[in-house]
This record gives structure tokens, C-alpha cells and sequence, in this order.
């Protein structure tokens, strides 16, 4: 498959493209996109061995669907609010959040959804978005993305090495990640055809 750098990504393809009004349409996807994320983080599923949080799930479907510019505004508006001590986090409470909450086990994964973010972005503009498969390899470049950083950080805060934040921080995550890493596969070029693809 030939990849088109410039290509659409999916918010692009619906609604107006230039002036204010493109603005106007940027300004409340970007709402609309922390408001997403924040409600989407407190959701769990019960599941073994741990509960699914939505959270990542909300954070790669923006990447994909809004690009690169518009997911880095995204999710570094999200970090912001979550930074003013807003409890809009997976693990944040009205006693724990902001800064606080930020520089301790998570701070490396929010790290990491800003990099992920971008990679899917950036996925997605290449066309990757189109094609289920392309779709589930950047999927999983992005996971990575989020895991790396995570783990780090999770390595340096407590000091227990890096086979112990890779049991704490990333094993118990494996299947219900795989789950909705497969569920995003699915959804976004799926809705590429839904609404129809004409510069395919």
C-alpha cells in the first residue's frame, strides 16, 4: 500500500475545511476530545487480572482519528486540566491529583499518551488508519510508546529494576490492552467506511 504523508485523517472528513468556521470545528473537537478522555479514564471493566480502563482506549482512537496537531492539543489540554488539580485521570481522586498525582507511578504512561498520541497521528495521516492491519501495527507501535516510558519511570520511582516494573506495569495490562487495542483496529477504519473515503 502506498502511503500519502498529506492525506486526510478522519475528523477532516466531515464538516467545514478552511476558515473560521474550521476553527470553530477545531476548537470544539478539542473540547470534546478532553471531555472524552476525562469521562473515559474513570470507566473500568471488571477483568482478569485487572479491571480495563478506557482511558487508553480514548487515547488512541484521538490519536488516530484527529492527526497530530489536533490530538497533541488534545491531550496536552487534557494534562493541563489534570494538572490544575482536576480529577480527570484513571487513578486521580478529589485528594490525589494534580502535579502530586502526576509524578507518581503514572507520571510515566500520561508520558507516554502524548507520544502515542503522535504516533498515531502521524500513522493515520500516512493512511495507516484505512487498512485494519496497518491500523493494528500502529496500534501497537503506540502501545509500546506508552509502556516505554511507563515502565521507566515506574524503574526509577521505586528502584525495584526493570523485571519488576515490567511484572507491576505491564504484564497485568496485556489482555485487556490487546482487547481494546483490537477494538480500535476495528473502529476507525470502519468508520472510514462509513462515511466513505474519497481520496483512497
Amino acid at each position: 500500500m502506498a502511503l500519502v504523508r498529506n492525506d486526510m485523517v478522519l475528523t477532516e472528513a466531515f464538516g467545514p475545511s478552511e476558515g473560521t468556521a474550521l476553527r470553530v470545528k477545531q476548537v470544539l473537537m478539542v473540547v470534546l476530545g478532553i471531555v472524552a478522555l476525562s469521562i473515559l479514564a474513570k470507566v473500568k471493566i471488571p477483568m482478569w487480572p485487572v479491571p480495563i480502563t478506557m482511558g487508553t482506549f480514548a487515547v488512541l482512537t484521538i490519536g488516530a482519528t484527529y492527526g497530530p496537531r489536533l490530538g497533541l492539543a488534545t491531550i496536552l489540554g487534557y494534562m493541563i486540566i489534570g494538572a490544575l488539580g482536576f480529577d480527570v485521570f484513571a487513578g486521580s481522586s478529589a485528594e490525589t491529583a494534580g502535579l502530586t498525582y502526576m509524578m507518581g507511578g503514572t507520571g510515566g504512561y500520561l508520558v507516554g499518551y502524548v507520544l502515542a498520541t503522535l504516533a498515531l497521528g502521524y500513522a493515520a495521516r500516512a493512511g495507516w488508519d484505512r487498512s485494519v492491519v496497518l491500523m493494528a501495527v500502529a496500534l501497537l507501535i503506540a502501545n509500546a510508546l506508552i509502556y516505554l516510558p511507563g515502565v521507566a519511570w515506574l524503574s526509577v520511582l521505586y528502584g525495584n529494576g526493570l523485571a519488576w516494573a515490567v511484572e507491576v506495569g505491564v504484564t497485568p495490562f496485556l489482555i485487556g490492552d490487546a482487547l481494546k487495542l483490537g477494538l480500535a483496529a476495528l473502529l476507525v477504519p470502519g468508520l472510514w467506511k462509513l462515511i466513505g473515503d474519497a481520496r483512497k
